[in-house]
């Protein structure tokens, strides 16, 4: 590591990889609201979790139409890359849930020989009212029509098509401040104070730190799927170690810089210990999770759940991803697989939720970069703007589609130009219906999202 990048770590640390953003406005009327969420705010649990789908999934091929003159539709605007009707796994919506245009609606069954599962998982999971389907959710600022964009100058989210961009856009939903802060980071300001016997942070995330995170005054907590990262050098070099421990004493540092790092080096070795020592005291799960990477991530989750008590934690925002959806061409290909990986993990998820009597408490949604467009480019798609997504859990008002079902009509009344496709439901609408759940009042949404004013619904109805 060179000189650089050791203050810079050593900085983010002593900060709580938050103080580098300047907070106004919003975040000052945040911290003086947290004052009514104390420590006996909440006398139950709740966790949301983050599946954050890396590279822009293409929604339009994982939620496809099966009525006949809609999925003809489908198939002409989607030419070389539509799933033929027969691999569509059936939706059945509960009374009242069907989509907004009066189609049937399939998940994509897998397109490998060698896999037999696909999406039955989360077709089982919506069929049986535990899973519900958001509608072409995207990144707005406020509504706007095709003619409005097409004009120029329409209100809308910067560098719409870029994977950087509108990864940090889902993950922030813009707060209008300069702050940068992610909207899950902002809940764990004003939430605070309602865990507070907790050895750990609220947010949590599996393998890196996550944008969605990102706070003004907590830091978040990574953990890797096999368990709490460990400093492995330090750990088994003895010279080291003693000399670490010297460096880190307490009144040993003359910096402010030198205190702050050294103070964060023992809040994450006390904090690795703590945690270690609550998972290894634990019985194992019975649940059976498959073995990809998404759910030996969400596997970790449902142990930290299990230990929740141990650790004092009552409410947890947990982040969790899968990447390889950027399918500029062999989309038919690959993503079959992934979304079975997708569909399996969630499923195994959900099911340990059960297990562990928590059904009730926890919710996992999806997220990604973008949609894709309807239009093929050949083999693939590119980047576009709105895409379907799930809600997963016992809390979720399931077996029922939310928002407007876009038309899938090349230049149609949807398609801002190339096949992208203008969202009709916003990242802060599908946020704020999460965070209210979690426990924020009516009166701080505002706070946290600030462009949910622009909407006329400031709650989507997908939970209870």
């Amino acid at each position: 590591m060179n000189r650089r990048d050791f203050l810079s770590r050593a900085i983010l640390a002593g900060l709580g990889g938050a103080g580098l953003y300047s907070a106004r406005g919003n975040l000052r009327l945040l911290e003086s609201a947290t004052r009514a969420y104390g420590a006996n705010a909440f006398s139950d649990y709740k966790a949301l979790v983050c599946v954050f789908l890396f590279g822009g999934n293409d929604g339009l091929n994982m939620v496809v139409p099966r009525s006949a003159t809609h999925y003809q539709r489908y198939a002409t605007a989607r030419a070389t890359l539509a799933v033929p009707q027969a691999q569509l796994l059936a939706l059945t919506p509960q009374a009242g849930g069907g989509a907004s245009d009066g189609a049937d609606y399939g998940l994509q069954a897998s397109t490998n020989g060698n896999d037999a599962i696909g999406m039955s998982g989360l077709q089982g999971l919506f069929n049986n009212g535990r899973a519900a389907i958001l509608g072409n959710v995207g990144t707005l600022v406020r509504p706007v029509t095709k003619a409005q964009y097409q004009a120029g100058g329409a209100d809308v989210p910067p560098q719409l098509f870029s994977h950087n961009d509108q990864q940090s856009y889902w993950q922030i939903s813009r707060a209008n401040d300069g702050s940068g802060l992610g909207w899950g980071g902002r809940i764990a300001d004003l939430l605070h104070d309602a865990n507070p016997g907790a050895f750990i942070p609220m947010n949590i995330a599996l393998n890196f730190e996550s944008i969605l995170h990102r706070a003004q005054s907590g830091s978040q907590y990574v953990i890797g799927s096999d368990g709490p990262r460990r400093f492995s050098y330090f750990e088994w070099d003895g010279d080291t170690r003693e000399a670490m421990l010297g460096l880190m004493q307490q009144g040993t540092q003359g910096h402010v810089f030198e205190r702050s790092y050294a103070d964060a080096f023992r809040r994450a070795r006390e904090n690795a210990e703590a945690v270690s020592t609550a998972l290894e005291s634990s019985t194992p799960l019975t649940t059976a999770f498959p073995d990809n990477d998404l759910a030996g991530q969400l596997k970790m989750v449902a142990r930290l759940i299990k230990v929740r008590s141990v650790l004092g934690l009552k409410r947890q925002v947990y982040f969790v991803s899968m990447g390889g959806f950027d399918h500029h061409d062999r989309l038919l290909a690959e993503q079959p697989e992934l979304l079975s990986q997708l569909s399996q993990a969630m499923t195994a998820f959900y099911q340990s939720t059960v297990e562990l009597g928590v059904a009730n408490n926890v919710t996992a949604f999806t997220a990604s970069d973008f949609g894709r467009t309807l239009s093929s480019n050949g083999d693939g798609s590119d980047h576009g703007w709105g895409s379907h997504h799930f809600a997963v859990g016992g809390a979720v008002r399931g077996g029922r589609f939310y928002g407007r079902m876009p038309t899938l009509q090349n230049e149609g009344p949807d398609d801002a130009g190339w096949g992208q496709i203008i969202p009709t439901t916003s990242v802060d609408q599908y946020a704020a219906t999460l965070a209210r759940w979690f426990g924020v009042g009516d009166s701080e949404l505002d706070l946290i999202f600030p462009n949910l004013r622009n909407y006329p619904s400031r709650d989507l109805g997908f939970m209870v």
